[in-house]
């Protein structure tokens, strides 16, 4: 499983971007004053390092030449220092005094001394200013008192002080960031949810228009966007009212003129097709008019309500021809009624062509609930299964006007269910049938 380091959302992104910014420049910040105590230190070093050399030196001038090495040895020096009496000096005058970049440690080390009586016939210096410098001190008897110093490189970074400083700061720059991202992307969440519950609902809040003025342009738009999709399902809806209630009033006359036609079976023909035309005419008007979007989403239990559609086409049928796989509880958010109409015309169409069907109830999985119809009929061709949901498609002769299919069915149950924010698929069974599978949101 690859990692992912790089967030999807906006507010994690930004927040990357600016905590890494700013937890970089606190780091440059504190380095610079940890070099700055840097040089504090070592300048502190070098003072208690020349102090104490100066006190070896002017105790051992005083004291028995046989016994100043012991002394040299046994006294007490700053961390890194070394003394020692020799016949020879160690130190080898390399020029380093000259140099620029000498540092106070070395001079100092060169000008320990005091009244003339108590300064060095010779001082030698040499090494590495910073890293390691040996000074080498005469005697008046020709000995040398040879010091080494290496200074305790400081670690400011290690200390305990610079990572809690690192540490708070880090901490109170990362709420701070949090807090800003969070607000700042706060209106585009928004704008997010309610273009999901547009597109489940046409009815559904609008968006405050407040914020800065970029945010209010944005919910404006859309705003004024989800009215106009409102007025167009509204101005549909009514038109195709309009247009049902003024066929309908032709259709009435046909019908009582069709009661004189005195040929029996030319009468049944044309009552029959005015039936049709009814069914047609109202089956336009429910795919339409989609009742469902002024309908409330509430939660819902899923599985009883499956078990629900299952008994009543058990109790039209007066034997069992659906059966039902599901947890005992299992809680949507959805509109109740056209939920149940969408999936009573799933378990309808498979009852109607197969005479049987299993409904399954699984999940929830991924953020998904699962209700799969299962039956053993004909089946649709893969060519057909896309097709069959575009309204008054019908599949022949399997499926024709006889059995009550006017082929709105499988169209008004992807309709609810799509703005439901969920689908329907078909697939076929093996080794013979169709699976028809709806999906909501958990």
């Amino acid at each position: 499983m690859r990692l992912r380091l790089w967030p999807r959302s906006i507010a994690g992104r930004t927040f990357l971007v600016l905590l890494t910014g700013l937890f970089v420049a606190q780091v440059i910040a504190l380095t610079i004053h940890a070099l700055d105590r840097v040089e504090v230190q070592r300048a502190q070093q070098a003072r208690e390092a020349i102090g104490r050399t100066a006190a070896l030196w002017r105790t051992l001038l005083m004291a028995d030449p046989s016994r100043r090495d012991a002394i040299a040895r046994s006294f007490d020096l700053p961390e890194g220092m070394t003394a020692s009496v020799d016949p020879r000096p160690l130190a080898r005058d390399q020029g380093i005094l000259s140099e620029p970049r000498a540092d106070r440690l070395a001079l100092g080390l060169a000008r320990i001394g005091g009244p003339p009586h108590l300064r060095p016939r010779e001082v030698l210096v040499g090494g590495s200013p910073g890293r390691m410098l040996t000074a080498s001190f005469q005697f008046p008897d020709g000995s040398w008192l040879n010091v080494t110093a290496r200074p305790p490189m400081p670690r400011p970074w290690s200390s305990p002080g610079f990572l809690a400083a690192l540490a708070v700061m880090t901490a109170a720059v990362a709420a701070l960031s949090f807090w800003a991202v969070r607000r700042t992307t706060r209106p585009i969440r928004d704008l997010a949810h309610a273009a999901e519950r547009l597109g489940r609902d046409v009815n559904a809040p609008r968006l405050p228009e407040t914020g800065p003025a970029e945010v209010a342009q944005a919910a404006a738009a859309f705003n004024t966007m989800a009215e106009r999709i409102s007025r167009f399902v509204a101005d549909r809806t009514t038109m195709l009212a309009a247009i049902g209630h003024d066929l309908r009033t032709p259709i009435t006359r046909l019908r009582l003129r069709a009661e004189f036609v005195e040929d029996e079976a030319t009468r049944a023909k044309i009552l029959a097709d005015l039936d049709e035309m009814e069914r047609m005419i109202s089956g336009t008007l429910a795919f339409a008019r989609d009742e469902a979007a002024a309908e409330p989403m509430r939660r819902l239990d899923l599985a009883a309500l499956v078990r629900t559609i299952a008994d009543e086409a058990n109790d039209v049928a007066g034997e069992e021809v659906v059966t039902v796989a599901a947890p005992d509880h299992l809680a949507v958010e959805a509109r109740p009624l056209a939920l149940k109409r969408a999936l009573a015309n799933l378990v309808g169409n498979a009852v109607a062509y197969a005479g049987r069907c299993m409904v399954r109830l699984s999940g929830p999985e991924k953020g998904v609930v699962s209700v799969t119809v299962e039956d053993e009929g004909p089946g649709i061709p893969e060519a057909e299964r896309e097709r069959v949901f575009q309204p008054f498609h019908r599949l022949e002769p399997s499926r024709s006007r006889e059995t009550g299919g006017i082929g709105l069915g499988l169209p008004i149950a992807r309709s609810i269910l799509r703005g439901h924010g969920g689908d329907v698929t078909l697939a076929a069974r093996s080794p013979r049938g169709l699976v028809v599978t709806a999906t909501l949101p958990a």
